[in-house]
């Protein structure tokens, strides 16, 4: 009974923190491209020094969901030991 609340939990911790690094990264990548764009139109001369910026700031906006990504298996996989728990609970 217990395991199968660890992994329940598990897998509800996982799909929490997928969710949330999803909706994270759509809002940051939204405001990123919102200030290129405004700034674009205030100044068209500095278009491509802007564009440099605003991939660059994407960029590192990016990195952050890979690595949540990567601690959501690892919770999932290595600490909770989800696999192993419904093997042993389909048994």
């Amino acid at each position: 009974m217990t395991q199968a609340l660890i992994a329940a939990s598990a897998l509800l911790a996982f799909g929490i923190i997928i969710s949330g690094v999803a909706f994270g990264s759509a809002v940051g990548d939204g405001n990123v491209a919102s200030k290129a764009v405004e700034a674009i139109s205030r100044q068209p001369e500095a278009r491509s020094n802007i564009y440099t910026f605003m991939f660059l700031g994407v960029g590192v906006l990016e990195a952050v969901p890979f690595i949540a990504i990567a601690l959501a298996f690892y919770i999932l996989l290595v600490v909770a030991k989800v696999p192993a728990i419904i093997g042993e609970l389909v048994k």
